[in-house]
């Protein structure tokens, strides 16, 4: 290459691989990687995964279905709208969020490893690809230099 401009390592650097980063490796962001900041994600995850399962939806609900006949008892509008609003919806509709979230998540990390792994491959491909180009440049110059 005559020109150093046309050179991607002169003009942008070398190639540094990208990483693959997944949800559980961005935890120390969120918190520090301190021991506090450590023990807060532990248990801000642990919590997590304990409320965020359909079984807890489940004892949600028992436990919101409870004051239900009280609440159609007394027969006050407001008071059912209140107990659908502020009781079944927040009490049981929190657990079943995070489930889907977690669900999701799970199929963002399994996108992105696939993706990485496609993306690997495609520089692996490419780095070839260069490396065959740059033995033909080689080969080319090679045969203008003699006049052939």
């Amino acid at each position: 290459m005559d020109n150093p401009e046309a050179d991607p390592e002169v003009t942008r650097g070398p190639h540094i691989p990208h990483r693959l980063v997944l949800s559980h490796d961005s935890h120390a962001t969120v918190h520090g990687s301190g021991t506090l900041g450590r023990f807060n994600t532990w248990l801000a995850v642990r919590i997590t995964k304990t409320v965020g399962t359909m079984w807890v939806a489940y004892i949600f609900a028992a436990i919101a279905l409870v004051s239900l006949p009280a609440a159609i008892q007394s027969q006050n509008v407001i008071i059912i709208v209140a107990w659908i609003a502020q009781t079944f919806f927040q009490l049981v509709l929190l657990p079943i969020i995070i489930v889907g979230q977690n669900v999701i998540q799970a199929a963002n990390d399994a996108r992105a490893e696939a993706d990485h792994e496609t993306l690997t491959a495609v520089h692996k491909l490419t780095v070839e690809v260069h490396s065959i180009n740059e033995a033909q440049s080689a080969i080319l110059r090679q045969l203008q230099a003699t006049g052939a």
